[in-house]
């Protein structure tokens, strides 16, 4: 590109050169608003995820069999944080609930002997209900509980009935409790639940470790409640990828009762 110079020697700019000039000014400030425009987007977004994870939604998986058949290992839960009032991240503040767990309710809750890890589990007692279990059969208050969701299988390792001694102190002295108590694993109690707390069972009875054997759940562990399974597959050793080649296609979007 060619300017014109004055005798002087002072250079003049030309139509030219000025056109020039004037597209690489648009070009850089074209690439400095996309960069800003693509950043708060991103930045809209991951604080979008944080709000709807913290505060509405969160995704589960089920580690174990438990909650059989209700749920099986492999599945992938979508959890309503907010139905309970979902906690503010670093305090003890919840925002209002939209109802309170209701005995019969699926919860996910901080396992009260290690908060870091996340239990499923049936809500079975509320605060001031009495619990008691005789030969398999749940007793709600006195009268004994249809349980249609129940699993009953063969039960994996033998109790202790040490396991059972925090008990002692919410157990109704009944006339048998008198002479001595035994609790095993399908006869306990009758159990008062303390206020601010529940008592959650497994659905596979014989094999989930529960409030039978480490306590009740106090109602600030309380997370949430599934809502969906949002994608399940069947573990098996014998495929390399079983998420991909082992689809439990029938249970995807089924509710959790």
């Amino acid at each position: 590109m060619s300017h014109s110079v004055t005798p002087s020697g002072s250079r003049i700019v030309t139509d030219e050169h000025r056109a020039h000039v004037l597209r690489a000014m648009n070009r850089s400030r074209w690439r400095l608003d996309g960069f800003w425009e693509w950043s708060k987007i991103i930045i809209f977004a991951v604080a979008l995820f944080v709000i709807i994870r913290t505060f509405g939604v969160e995704a589960y998986k089920i580690p174990s069999g438990s909650m059989e058949q209700t749920l099986q290992v492999g599945d992938f839960l979508l959890v309503n944080k907010a139905l309970y009032g979902a906690e503010v991240p670093f305090t003890h503040l919840r925002l209002p609930a939209i109802r309170s767990p209701r005995r019969g309710d699926v919860i996910v809750f901080q396992y009260p002997l290690n908060p870091q890890q996340s239990y499923v589990k049936r809500l079975i007692g509320l605060p001031r209900d009495t619990v008691e279990m005789r030969e398999g059969v749940l007793y709600l208050n006195g009268r004994p509980k249809q349980e249609r969701y129940v699993l009953h299988s063969q039960p994996v390792g033998d109790q202790v009935e040490e396991e059972f001694r925090w008990q002692n102190p919410y157990l109704v002295r009944t006339a048998e409790a008198s002479v001595g108590y035994h609790p095993s694993r399908n006869t306990w109690g009758p159990l008062i639940v303390p206020q601010k707390s529940y008592f959650v069972l497994g659905d596979n009875r014989d094999n989930s470790a529960d409030s039978r054997y480490w306590g009740f759940v106090a109602d600030s562990l309380v997370k949430g409640r599934p809502l969906v399974v949002y994608y399940s597959y069947e573990r098996d050793a014998t495929h390399r990828f079983p998420w991909l080649t082992n689809i439990r296609w029938g249970r995807l979007g089924a509710r959790i009762r």
